[in-house]
């Protein structure tokens, strides 16, 4: 089996994947080399270890979206004091002007420039990936193209638990205002006193929010999805969360329309000989510190030296960390550090994890990252940690998780736009298409679909 590595400090062996006793102080992580003979079945342990599809998870979560379905508003009042210990009657839901006005007059210098600074690269970033209509002629001689309009009303969804994202505010909301969306609900959980994080609230109105309410967990996406007295129903649900919120924009498919798999935090690092194992081990730790336990992280390296010194580097960074215990607790789950023959199996095994961040800390890093088609955003050379990414580099930093990135992209301005086709025909042009048209009824046997075209060019 794979290592199971105790830090320092005397509270439990140190095994190696041959079960010797390793006396180098680390973090208790996964250590797989290429060489071990069972590295195919470990590699296939880092592949499955998502919350994504957990069984267990569905089962809870549907649970909470029959009983939102069913009862409303007076179920949200009771998951919200259930899970946030909070009492809020659904006129104490949603979030008023005054404690909007109070979080603006609680907000710092300090934190008025981050929110400033972060929201102008997020709404830059977004303007140039807005999509605009077009219109061509076709082989007929027929107008055809697209147009893209806001949707009307969308829900966004903003974690809060034990670590209030004011930065998903700014990720989220702040490209539905690009896109033009009049109306844009918010709901985050509040904590135990009813409130929610004023510097949260002022990301979020300064962003765009029409609508916040103090809601939380899989509850809120039903709400969003589903409409109670109190939430009207929303088109499309966007934002990240613990594994019950994904796995209630999942299953609540066809009810609303979705962004993507956002869940738990991921990042892979594919390092060579030249990084830094002091920036490793940071980008490593603080993307296991968010809280809910099924966060990944994984560093690929040919370099068995970079795994040791990685390890040493994470034991000495981890102490410090004010997450310590959350971070600990992710990292002895899903943390792993992968030795790989070269930095080509580096590559082809990133692409089989697809994961949700991944830096490229290598020689000619920009030209191997070619090779990475499923991550859903990279970071290249030594100096771009994910961190940036998080919070101010201007692409949003919702992304899939739990290998959606295979199949998913990245939160962009564009998800808040509906796609319409227009076509216009001239009589000119009808009369061109009309022989292909006519052919391919009588193929399907659909002949009111021909004559619907043909009866237009007969003569009165």
């Amino acid at each position: 089996m794979a290592s199971v590595e105790w830090g320092l400090g005397g509270r439990g062996p140190l095994l190696t994947l041959r079960g010797k006793i390793n006396r180098l102080g680390c973090v208790r992580m996964n250590i797989v080399r290429h060489t071990d003979p069972d590295f195919a079945a470990q590699i296939e342990r880092a592949l499955g270890a998502s919350s994504l599809f957990d069984p267990v998870i569905d089962a809870r979560t549907r649970t909470i979206l029959d009983d939102v379905r069913a009862r409303g508003d007076t179920a949200l009042g009771e998951l919200t004091e259930r899970f946030d210990g909070a009492k809020l009657a659904p006129d104490e839901q949603r979030v008023t002007s005054a404690e909007l006005l109070g979080a603006s007059l609680a907000a710092t210098p300090a934190l008025r420039a981050a929110v400033s600074e972060a929201h102008k690269n997020i709404a830059a970033f977004a303007r140039r990936s807005r999509r605009r209509g077009w219109s061509a002629r076709n082989s007929h001689g027929a107008s055809v193209g697209e147009k893209f309009d806001p949707f009307t009303r969308v829900g966004i969804y903003i974690p809060g638990g034990t670590a209030p994202l004011v930065s998903t505010a700014l990720m989220t909301i702040t490209l539905a205002q690009v896109a033009g969306c009049p109306e844009i609900v918010v709901c985050t959980p509040p904590g135990r006193d009813g409130s929610v994080n004023p510097a949260l609230l002022f990301a979020a109105n300064t962003a765009g929010a029409t609508e916040i309410y103090k809601v939380g967990g899989a509850q809120a996406v039903a709400a969003m999805s589903l409409g109670t007295a109190t939430i009207g129903r929303v088109q499309k649900v966007f934002g990240p969360g613990n594994a019950y919120v994904v796995a209630a924009k999942r299953l609540l498919v066809g009810h609303v329309a979705i962004d993507l798999l956002p869940g738990p935090s991921e990042v892979c690092v594919i390092a060579d000989d030249t990084a830094k194992p002091e920036n490793i081990a940071a980008d490593l730790l603080a993307q296991a510190e968010h809280g809910s336990g099924h966060e990944r992280v994984w560093m690929l390296t040919p370099s068995k030296t970079l795994i040791t010194a990685v390890q040493k580097a994470m034991a000495k960074q981890l102490p410090k960390l004010g997450r310590r215990e959350y971070i600990e607790k992710a990292l002895a789950a899903n943390g792993w550090l992968i030795q790989v023959p070269d930095l080509a199996a580096a590559v082809a095994l990133a692409n089989r994890l697809a994961p949700e961040h991944c830096e490229v800390m290598t020689r000619q890093a920009r030209s191997l990252s070619e090779g990475l088609l499923t991550s859903g955003a990279i970071f290249l050379g030594g100096d771009s940690p994910t961190v940036l990414g998080d919070y101010v580099a201007g692409p949003s930093h919702t992304l899939p998780t739990g290998g959606a990135g295979a199949s998913f992209a990245g939160l962009t301005v564009d998800q808040f736009q509906r796609r319409t086709s227009v076509v216009e025909y001239t009589r000119p042009a009808l009369k061109k298409a009309l022989k292909a048209v006519q052919m391919f009824a009588q193929l399907e046997g659909l002949d009111a679909h021909g004559r619907s075209a043909a009866v237009r060019l007969e003569k009165p």
